[in-house]
Protein backbone atom coordinates (compact mmCIF):
# COMPACT_ATOMS: atom_id res chain seq x y z
CA UNK A 1 0.00 0.00 0.00
CA UNK A 2 2.66 2.55 0.53
CA UNK A 3 4.65 2.16 -2.29
CA UNK A 4 1.31 2.19 -4.00
CA UNK A 5 1.67 6.09 -2.37
CA UNK A 6 4.34 6.70 -3.71
CA UNK A 7 4.47 5.71 -6.96
CA UNK A 8 1.45 7.62 -7.64
CA UNK A 9 1.55 11.05 -9.42
CA UNK A 10 -0.13 14.35 -8.12
CA UNK A 11 -1.90 15.07 -11.35
CA UNK A 12 -2.81 18.66 -11.78
CA UNK A 13 -6.26 20.93 -13.24
CA UNK A 14 -5.75 24.14 -14.90
CA UNK A 15 -6.91 25.78 -12.04
CA UNK A 16 -4.53 24.30 -9.44
CA UNK A 17 -1.77 24.76 -12.75
CA UNK A 18 -2.10 28.34 -11.99
CA UNK A 19 -2.56 28.70 -8.72
CA UNK A 20 0.63 27.13 -8.55
CA UNK A 21 2.56 29.23 -10.97
CA UNK A 22 0.98 32.45 -9.08
CA UNK A 23 2.33 31.27 -6.41
CA UNK A 24 5.62 30.33 -7.76
CA UNK A 25 5.49 33.94 -9.76
CA UNK A 26 4.69 35.79 -6.57
CA UNK A 27 3.52 39.03 -8.01
CA UNK A 28 2.85 40.61 -5.22
CA UNK A 29 6.63 39.61 -3.42
CA UNK A 30 8.07 41.12 -6.68
CA UNK A 31 7.04 44.46 -5.89
CA UNK A 32 9.14 45.37 -3.65
CA UNK A 33 11.83 44.87 -6.41
CA UNK A 34 10.08 45.88 -9.21
CA UNK A 35 9.03 49.56 -7.70
CA UNK A 36 12.69 51.26 -7.03
CA UNK A 37 13.52 49.56 -10.27
CA UNK A 38 10.67 51.04 -12.43
CA UNK A 39 11.60 54.77 -10.57
CA UNK A 40 14.81 54.73 -12.46
CA UNK A 41 12.95 54.33 -15.78
CA UNK A 42 11.28 57.45 -17.50
CA UNK A 43 7.89 58.12 -16.58
CA UNK A 44 6.32 58.32 -20.26
CA UNK A 45 8.51 54.38 -20.74
CA UNK A 46 7.45 52.78 -17.37
CA UNK A 47 4.38 51.11 -18.52
CA UNK A 48 6.40 50.33 -22.04
CA UNK A 49 8.99 48.62 -20.42
CA UNK A 50 6.65 46.58 -17.54
CA UNK A 51 4.71 44.97 -20.21
CA UNK A 52 8.03 44.21 -22.48
CA UNK A 53 9.66 42.70 -19.36
CA UNK A 54 6.50 40.37 -18.67
CA UNK A 55 6.69 39.36 -22.15
CA UNK A 56 10.02 38.43 -21.62
CA UNK A 57 9.44 36.53 -18.88
CA UNK A 58 6.50 34.61 -20.92
CA UNK A 59 8.64 33.72 -23.40
CA UNK A 60 11.35 32.53 -21.10
CA UNK A 61 8.91 30.39 -19.41
CA UNK A 62 7.84 29.20 -22.75
CA UNK A 63 10.15 28.02 -24.01
CA UNK A 64 11.47 26.35 -20.74
CA UNK A 65 8.11 24.23 -20.68
CA UNK A 66 8.35 23.28 -24.24
CA UNK A 67 12.26 22.61 -24.71
CA UNK A 68 13.49 22.68 -21.13
CA UNK A 69 13.22 19.14 -20.28
CA UNK A 70 15.59 18.76 -23.54
CA UNK A 71 17.93 21.66 -22.63
CA UNK A 72 18.73 20.18 -19.48
CA UNK A 73 19.50 16.50 -20.72
CA UNK A 74 21.74 17.93 -23.64
CA UNK A 75 23.45 20.15 -20.86
CA UNK A 76 23.61 16.67 -18.51
CA UNK A 77 21.98 18.95 -15.78
CA UNK A 78 19.10 17.95 -13.35
CA UNK A 79 16.33 19.92 -11.67
CA UNK A 80 18.52 20.04 -8.72
CA UNK A 81 20.81 21.48 -10.19
CA UNK A 82 18.60 24.16 -11.77
CA UNK A 83 17.69 25.25 -8.22
CA UNK A 84 20.51 25.32 -6.64
CA UNK A 85 22.34 27.73 -9.32
CA UNK A 86 18.85 29.61 -9.77
CA UNK A 87 19.65 29.55 -5.45
CA UNK A 88 23.17 31.12 -6.12
CA UNK A 89 22.12 33.94 -8.10
CA UNK A 90 19.52 34.92 -5.68
CA UNK A 91 22.00 35.18 -3.05
CA UNK A 92 24.45 37.22 -4.97
CA UNK A 93 21.48 39.82 -5.67
CA UNK A 94 20.05 39.20 -1.87
CA UNK A 95 23.95 40.07 -1.42
CA UNK A 96 24.49 43.09 -3.63
CA UNK A 97 20.86 44.78 -1.86
CA UNK A 98 22.25 44.38 1.35
CA UNK A 99 25.94 46.07 0.24
CA UNK A 100 24.39 48.31 -2.02
CA UNK A 101 22.09 51.14 -2.14
CA UNK A 102 19.40 52.07 -5.01
CA UNK A 103 18.80 50.38 -8.08
CA UNK A 104 22.46 49.26 -8.37
CA UNK A 105 21.80 46.67 -5.63
CA UNK A 106 20.33 45.04 -8.82
CA UNK A 107 23.35 45.60 -10.73
CA UNK A 108 21.35 48.65 -12.89
CA UNK A 109 23.18 51.44 -13.58
CA UNK A 110 21.37 54.65 -12.35
CA UNK A 111 19.05 55.57 -15.59
CA UNK A 112 19.04 52.76 -17.38
CA UNK A 113 15.87 50.79 -18.32
CA UNK A 114 16.36 47.27 -17.55
CA UNK A 115 16.33 44.66 -20.30
CA UNK A 116 15.46 40.95 -19.23
CA UNK A 117 17.95 41.24 -15.91
CA UNK A 118 16.58 42.04 -13.41
CA UNK A 119 12.98 41.96 -13.47
CA UNK A 120 12.01 39.35 -16.47
CA UNK A 121 15.09 36.96 -15.11
CA UNK A 122 15.11 36.10 -12.63
CA UNK A 123 12.42 38.00 -10.67
CA UNK A 124 9.51 36.40 -13.00
CA UNK A 125 11.14 33.92 -14.59
CA UNK A 126 13.25 32.68 -12.12
CA UNK A 127 14.61 29.17 -11.22
CA UNK A 128 11.73 28.26 -9.16
CA UNK A 129 9.06 29.09 -12.12
CA UNK A 130 11.45 27.43 -14.46
CA UNK A 131 11.48 23.83 -12.45
CA UNK A 132 7.58 24.61 -11.79
CA UNK A 133 6.57 24.84 -15.63
CA UNK A 134 9.20 22.13 -16.37
CA UNK A 135 7.81 20.29 -14.28
CA UNK A 136 4.21 20.68 -15.19
CA UNK A 137 4.88 19.75 -18.63
CA UNK A 138 6.97 17.01 -18.28
CA UNK A 139 4.83 14.63 -15.84
CA UNK A 140 1.75 15.83 -17.93
CA UNK A 141 2.71 16.13 -21.63
CA UNK A 142 -0.40 15.40 -22.64
CA UNK A 143 -1.96 18.71 -21.00
CA UNK A 144 0.89 21.12 -22.08
CA UNK A 145 -2.17 23.35 -24.07
CA UNK A 146 -3.51 23.27 -20.46
CA UNK A 147 -0.26 24.21 -19.00
CA UNK A 148 0.38 27.35 -21.54
CA UNK A 149 -2.97 28.68 -20.56
CA UNK A 150 -2.33 28.33 -17.12
CA UNK A 151 0.82 30.56 -17.69
CA UNK A 152 -0.85 33.23 -20.03
CA UNK A 153 -3.22 33.84 -17.40
CA UNK A 154 -0.79 33.84 -14.64
CA UNK A 155 1.60 36.21 -16.34
CA UNK A 156 -1.48 38.64 -17.23
CA UNK A 157 -2.50 38.56 -13.31
CA UNK A 158 1.03 38.61 -12.81
CA UNK A 159 1.51 41.82 -15.29
CA UNK A 160 -1.30 43.75 -14.11
CA UNK A 161 -0.58 43.44 -10.33
CA UNK A 162 2.94 45.08 -11.28
CA UNK A 163 0.94 47.86 -13.60
CA UNK A 164 -1.28 49.08 -10.95
CA UNK A 165 1.95 49.05 -8.12
CA UNK A 166 2.48 51.16 -11.10
CA UNK A 167 -0.16 53.27 -10.70
CA UNK A 168 -0.52 53.40 -6.81
CA UNK A 169 3.22 54.51 -6.47
CA UNK A 170 2.83 57.38 -9.19
CA UNK A 171 4.87 55.70 -12.19
CA UNK A 172 2.05 55.41 -14.61
CA UNK A 173 -1.41 56.70 -14.78
CA UNK A 174 -5.14 55.85 -15.42
CA UNK A 175 -4.59 57.46 -19.08
CA UNK A 176 -1.27 54.91 -19.57
CA UNK A 177 -3.69 51.56 -18.57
Amino acid sequence: PDRLLHDRSVEHSFVSGLVLLLLVLDPLGSLPIFIPIMRGVAPERRRRVAVREVGIAFLVLFGFMIFGGGFLRLMHLSERSLEVAGGVILLIIAIRMIFSSGSAAYGLPQGREPLIFPLAVPLLAGPSAMATVLLLASRQPGRVIEWVAALVVAMLISGGVLLLAGLSEGTTTIHDL
